[in-house]
């Protein structure tokens, strides 16, 4: 099982925390580009976790903030630990470096919300449904077969000592759509079944006789982490990008929209006796 480090988790909180202690000096990112003689872009960037600053950087913020003792010691290990390479960079370029920050903050969730319309969550996936789907996304054998190799390594952490509690809502789509033949569906959907009996899982199917739903323009991911001072996050996914929304009223919005798809989904037992009765369905047809 790969070593889990989670830096990217740990430098959303260091920049929330320079930023808490810019607006306590009431200084604004001019003054302090100023004073440091850095652009107002770096600052921003910073505060906005975008880039992994330096140790040294943290120092002259925390000396124009008035910040020492303790805490500057604290946010100086912090800034450090923020450094570190997660587990996940022994896959190279298999990983997209969009792809790279959703990874980090993964591995540090301890609540994992998903509302998938099309395809099974790659924390669910089997090597063969896996397969498939990146052949259907037009990629090169040897991109696929670590692409793979990086899912299957993901998903590790879902029986492991520090499981993230994961609620999934699956539109009955994914469970329909035959992907990679009968036998490989099959397959699949009996690896949902038996992820569904996970003590830290929870599966919900959401069926077309539901109508019109709040998430119809597509897939989204709600992840929680430990810390209270660490905000939930909502990723969505496209093909060439990732999109991560933390402003207060775009994570309220999701929240409620996942409130009302699993209010209108089945029953985490009816939904394992639908995916049960498609499942013996395919067995017939592989």
């Amino acid at each position: 099982m790969p070593t889990r480090s989670a830096p990217t988790v740990k430098r959303r909180r260091l920049a929330a925390e320079l930023r808490r202690y810019r607006e306590a000096a009431e200084l604004t990112l001019d003054e302090v580009a100023e004073r440091l003689e850095w652009s107002n872009a770096k600052i921003s960037r910073i505060e906005n976790a975008r880039v992994s600053v330096l140790p040294r950087d943290v120092k002259f913020l925390l000396g124009v903030y008035g910040i020492d003792g303790e805490p500057r010691e604290v946010l100086l290990t912090l800034a450090r630990e923020a450094r570190q390479k997660g587990w996940w960079h022994s896959y190279g370029e298999a990983i997209p470096s969009w792809f790279e920050v959703y990874i980090g903050l993964e591995a540090e969730a301890v609540s994992i919300r998903r509302y998938e319309s099309e395809l099974v969550p790659g924390l669910l996936q089997t090597e063969e449904y896996a397969t498939a789907i990146f052949r259907g996304f037009l990629m090169k054998e040897d991109e696929i077969e670590k692409r793979v190799a990086l899912r299957m390594a993901r998903q590790e952490r879902l029986t492991g000592d520090d499981a993230p509690q994961l609620w999934i809502v699956l539109n009955e789509s994914v469970i329909r759509r035959i992907v990679g033949g009968p036998a490989t569906m099959h397959a699949q959907l009996d690896r949902l079944l038996d992820a569904s009996h996970l003590p830290n899982v929870t599966m919900q199917v959401l069926p077309f006789a539901a109508g019109a739903h709040p998430a119809m323009d597509g897939a989204f991911v709600i992840l929680s982490f430990p810390e209270r001072t660490d905000s939930d996050v909502v990723y969505l996914e496209e093909q060439t990008g990732g999109l991560y929304l933390e402003k207060g009223h775009e994570i309220e919005r999701h929240a409620l929209a996942f409130d009302h798809l699993r209010a209108a989904a089945l029953h985490p037992d009816a939904s394992r006796r639908l995916i049960s009765d498609v499942s013996d369905d395919l067995s017939r047809d592989a």
